[in-house]
């Protein structure tokens, strides 16, 4: 059994919960919407065989700050975000790592990989397609099933109102209408999930990072469109939810990186606890697996 050390850091405009466990190279695993790194509950103690991994909440979620949005948001784009990332691994010793991201945490891992690409060796992204491209191909099919990425980014205090009336009802839709297997879901990280997520700060925290997805995010987006992601990538999505039916996900990652291979998993959105036996073989072999550039 691998034990797991839960610590906070200060960055310079955060205090980012993580937990830390395992020996080896490091890897780092970002959450997504609306849950925390308990997310990663069923590989995590596998990983931690075979490397060090730091599981954080990130800014906004779990038990890490959540600042109040400022009036761009800019304090929840995801250049911030990432920015709490680096300063967190630099301070636990580490110039370099491997780095997975689900959700709203890929997006954070995708800007990282961005800004930071001496930082990142190689890349893993869960069930995403970038943002830019997501808001630019927006029709029916996407609106219907990502309701909330234009639910969320109404101005305060219009989403976090109707939420706060009944957040663990809110969270659970969220859970049961995008992954397809609900039962995935443990008592425990249930009661994690619902713990955080009922908590005033969190609702608003959450809200702006869609804001800023919406907005600041897509500037920063727009002015690195010809810029590739310079290390290895590896992309993993759910066969039975909207990334697969909607979208080419090889083809539109193969543009945005200059390695990139990937497949779809059976199950549906959240594939570390719908599907984590196959989920962590696609990491371990690709993080082992030296890819050719």
């Amino acid at each position: 059994m691998i034990n797991f050390e839960s610590q906070f850091i200060n960055t310079k405009n955060a205090k980012i919960n993580l937990i830390k466990g395992g020996n080896g190279f490091p890897v780092l695993l970002l959450h997504g919407y609306p849950q925390t790194h308990f997310m990663w509950h069923k590989i995590i103690s596998d990983l931690a065989s075979n490397f060090t991994v730091i599981a954080t909440d990130l800014r906004g979620y779990g038990d890490s700050s959540k600042p109040l949005g400022n009036s761009n948001y800019s304090n929840y784009s995801k250049r911030t975000l990432a920015g709490d990332q680096v300063e967190v691994m630099a301070q636990l010793g580490y110039d370099e790592f491997y780095l997975v991201g689900h959700d709203r945490g890929g997006r954070v891992a995708h800007r990282l990989a961005l800004d930071y690409p001496q930082k990142v060796k190689k890349l893993i992204v869960l069930d995403i397609v970038p943002t830019y491209d997501m808001y630019l191909t927006t029709d029916k099919e996407f609106a219907s099933s990502y309701y909330h990425w234009f639910f969320l980014i109404q101005p305060y205090p219009f989403p976090e109102t109707l939420i706060g009336g009944n957040p663990e009802f809110f969270l659970r839709n969220c859970l049961q209408s995008w992954g397809k297997d609900f039962s995935a879901f443990t008592e425990e990280a249930l009661t994690e999930y619902i713990r955080c997520f009922q908590k005033p700060e969190t609702i608003h925290s959450t809200c702006c990072d869609y804001r800023a997805a919406a907005g600041i995010d897509l500037e920063h987006d727009y002015m690195d469109l010809s810029s590739k992601i310079q290390c290895p990538m590896l992309v993993l999505w759910g066969k039975k939810g909207l990334i697969e039916r909607k979208y080419n996900v090889l083809e539109i990652w193969q543009q945005k990186a200059i390695n990139v291979k990937g497949k779809a998993i059976n199950c549906g959105h959240f594939l570390p606890e719908e599907a984590p036996e196959e989920t962590l073989e696609e990491i371990l072999y690709f993080f082992y697996k030296q890819l050719s550039i």
